[in-house]
C-alpha cells in the first residue's frame, strides 16, 4: 500500500497472475484536518486515521486474495452492494482496525508493568529503575512478539512486502527508474517507517512516567492509561524531529532504534513482490495526476 497527498493505493496479485488495485481518495474531513495540525493531538489523530485506513486495505488484500474462481476459470466477484451496505463494511473494518491497534498498545502497556511490578516490586525502591526495567520487559516482550510471528508463513511474506514497500519509496527518492533491478539494490529500512514509531514510545514512556510518582500498583497502572495518549503524542513529535535529522551526520543516529525494529519487521523481498509494489506506486502516482487534473 502506498498513500498519497490524495489517494491511497493497494496493489495485490491474485491467484492467476494479475493485479487487483483499491484506490480509497483522501477525504479530508475540516475538523479533523485542524487537529492535524496541533502538535501532540496530530500524532493520535495520525494513528488513529492510520489504522482505520489500514485495516480497510487489508481488508481488500484478503477478500482478493481469497476470491473463488468459476468453472471457465474466471474470477468471480461478489455482486454489488448498496451505498449504504458499502459504507457500513467500510467504517466496520475501521473500527476493527482502531480498536485492534488500542487493544495492543493497552497489553503492551499494561502487561510489563505488571510483570516488573510483580518481579521487582521488593527489590529496590528506587522509581526510576523500576520504569527503566519496564521500559526493558517491553522492549523484549515486542520484540520476542515480532520475531516469533515472523516465523509464520503469512507474516513472513507480509513483512517481505514491507520490505519492497521501503525499496520502491528509497529508489523513488534516489531519482532511479523503477525497475525490479533497480529497486532491489536498496534497503528495506526506511526512516519514515510506523516500527520507529513502536520504539520511540517504549523510549518515550520510560523518560514520561520517570517524572510521577505512584503509590502503590493500582495507582501505577492507571497512570500508565492515562498517560497513553500523552505518551503517543510525543513519540510522534520525537519521529517528527529525528526523521528531519537524518541528513546530519551525527544526529541521524536518533533515528537508528527504529531502523534496528525494522530488521524484524521487514524481509528481503521476492523480484514478483517488488513487481507488486512498483504496480502499486505507480497507481498511486496516475491516480494522483488523475485527482489534480480535475481540480485544474
Amino acid at each position: 500500500m502506498f498513500a498519497g497527498k490524495n489517494v491511497h493505493v493497494t496493489a495485490v496479485r491474485k491467484k492467476d497472475g494479475s493485479l487487483d488495485f483499491l484506490e480509497v481518495p483522501r477525504k479530508d474531513i475540516p475538523w479533523v484536518q485542524t487537529l492535524k495540525k496541533i502538535p501532540l493531538i496530530r500524532g493520535i489523530v495520525g494513528i488513529i486515521e492510520s489504522s482505520a485506513k489500514g485495516a480497510q486495505h487489508l481488508n481488500f488484500s484478503a477478500e482478493s486474495f481469497a476470491e473463488q474462481e468459476n468453472e471457465d476459470g474466471t474470477v468471480q466477484k461478489e455482486e454489488k452492494q448498496g451505498v449504504f451496505s458499502n459504507i457500513s463494511m467500510i467504517l466496520g473494518v475501521a473500527v476493527v482496525g482502531v480498536l485492534s491497534f488500542l487493544f495492543g498498545k493497552f497489553v503492551f502497556t499494561l502487561v510489563p508493568a505488571v510483570i516488573e511490578q510483580f518481579l521487582f516490586q521488593h527489590a529496590f525502591s528506587n522509581q526510576f529503575l523500576h520504569n527503566l526495567l519496564e521500559g526493558v520487559i517491553k522492549i523484549i516482550l515486542l520484540i520476542g512478539y515480532i520475531y516469533f510471528i515472523s516465523l509464520t508463513p503469512m507474516i513472513r511474506r507480509l513483512f517481505q512486502y514491507h520490505g519492497a514497500e521501503h525499496k520502491v519509496i528509497s529508489a523513488y527518492e534516489a531519482g532511479v527508474e523503477l525497475t525490479v533491478s533497480n529497486v532491489q539494490k536498496f534497503n528495506t529500512l526506511h526512516y519514515r517507517c510506523g516500527s520507529s514509531f513502536i520504539v520511540f514510545t517504549v523510549l518515550i514512556g520510560v523518560v514520561i512516567y520517570s517524572f510521577l510518582h505512584y503509590d502503590g500498583y493500582v495507582e501505577r497502572i492507571v497512570q500508565r492509561l492515562i498517560l497513553l495518549p500523552v505518551v503517543i503524542g510525543v513519540s510522534y513529535e520525537v519521529l517528527r524531529f529525528t526523521n528531519s535529522l537524518r541528513e546530519v551526520p551525527v544526529l541521524r543516529y536518533l533515528g537508528y532504534p527504529g531502523l534496528w525494529l525494522q530488521l524484524l519487521t521487514t524481509k528481503e523481498p521476492e523480484d514478483s513482490q517488488v513487481e507488486v509494489s512498483i504496480a502499486s506506486f505507480n497507481r498511486m502516482r496516475e491516480a494522483e495526476q488523475r485527482i489534480m487534473e480535475g481540480r485544474v
